[in-house]
């Protein structure tokens, strides 16, 4: 079933998906697009994988002082980040032209934590960018990649682009795709005994301490361990102000993380909150954007009985 909702073919917004196979597919799918966008005089991006941006840069010479680069493994590393670090902040750069990007938010290298995010992200740009004057294109390396990839990428982008040309996906219903993984977060591994602390209006500077002081004691450096305490403060206030006024801190290493985990009474009704530059976010969207561009993954479930938010800190 097709869910025309956000975005559809055709319209100020285009959205599609490019699936290559190796790089020659991958630089005939990518190289004219950005070249047909800077000989209509638009604005263009590239944020891909560090050596996929050095391939796509030499094929364009010195037309490729006219594109911003921006390495995807850096910048996107964090898929909540993407949004409103890398799209809407190239688009609200030249907020009087239509724009072009290529974005790859997914990539072998990205771990089955990480991947849930991914898809939402992917899903979300298309309620992010509705009827905004843009075009993202996502390639995806099908060779590397499996077939469930793909599918969710039918899923969240109306078109896709192959080696038999374009066509309107099928399979295209991005709010089903954000709902499928809006799952329960794993259980921390075994053997990780969380510490936790459970908090209320009153506790707020003791809860940014245990933050601080269990980050450190894990391996995290002065400054990390200040941007968790950071997170964790923003986590706590949104706790307090949207969610009954208490939640539950646990804190726990993994797989070289230290991993900070949220849990209270409250529930996300906007799926873009924390997705958007903060002169666009609600009041309680603009905690998770900071969470965001603190974390290197945050993973979030939401239900009516409640959230819970998980920040990752790489050691």
């Amino acid at each position: 079933m097709i869910d025309r909702s956000d975005t559809e073919p055709g319209g100020p917004f285009g959205h599609p998906a490019l699936f290559y196979r190796d790089d020659g597919e991958c630089l005939r799918g990518t190289v004219p697009f950005v070249r047909a966008g800077l000989e209509a005089g638009e604005p263009v991006a590239v944020a891909v994988p560090g050596p996929r941006l050095d391939a796509v840069r030499a094929c364009l010479g010195a037309a490729a002082a006219e594109v911003e680069w921006i390495d995807m493994a850096v910048a996107g590393r964090n898929p909540g980040r993407i949004i409103p670090g890398v799209l809407c902040a190239f688009a609200d750069r030249h907020r009087t032209a239509r724009v072009r990007i290529i974005g790859e938010p997914v990539w072998a290298g990205r771990t089955p934590v990480e991947y849930p995010a991914c898809v939402q992200h992917e899903a979300l740009i298309n309620l992010a960018f509705a009827n905004r004057r843009a075009a993202v294109l996502c390639p995806y390396d099908v060779s590397a990649l499996d077939a469930r990839v793909i599918a969710d990428a039918c899923a969240t982008h109306p078109t896709v682009i192959d080696r038999d040309g374009e066509r309107r996906s099928p399979h295209y219903a991005p709010r089903t795709a954000l709902e499928r993984y809006n799952r329960p977060l794993p259980a921390p591994p075994p053997g990780t005994a969380p510490e936790e602390f459970r908090y209320d209006i009153g506790s707020l500077p003791r809860l940014r301490e245990f933050a601080y002081t269990r980050g450190a004691a894990l391996g995290l450096d002065d400054r990390r361990a200040g941007d968790l305490e950071l997170a964790i403060n923003e986590l706590g206030a949104n706790s307090i102000v949207h969610a009954g006024g208490k939640g539950v801190l646990r804190i726990w290493p993994e797989d070289g993380h230290v991993v900070g985990e949220v849990r209270d009474d409250g529930r996300f009704t906007d799926p873009l909150a924390g997705r958007l530059p903060a002169g666009l976010s609600t009041d309680g969207g603009r905690g998770l954007l900071m969470v965001n561009h603190l974390a290197d993954l945050v993973r979030l479930h939401t239900t009516p009985e409640g959230t819970a938010i998980r920040v990752y800190m790489r050691l």
